[in-house]
């Protein structure tokens, strides 16, 4: 297996947050264990993708159906 299918193999979940939807509020932020999410000014952001365990509190607890967790 190459090098870039092997890393895409071992990446379990894509987070996605739409910025325009996002209040930033900071709830996915404060409920994220893994430290995958931050708050950016006033948008939440990804900075550790690579951590999440899938467990989706970020996306079920966004007010705002601004995060997506694949």
């Amino acid at each position: 297996m190459s090098e870039s299918a092997t890393a895409k193999a071992q990446k379990k979940h894509v987070i996605e947050i739409r910025e325009d939807w996002c209040k930033g509020c900071n709830i996915c932020v404060e409920f994220c264990k893994p430290g995958v999410l931050e708050m950016k000014g006033l948008v939440a952001v990804v900075v550790n993708e690579e951590a999440c365990t899938g467990c989706l509190q970020c996306e079920l607890l966004c007010p705002d159906f601004a995060i997506k967790v694949t």
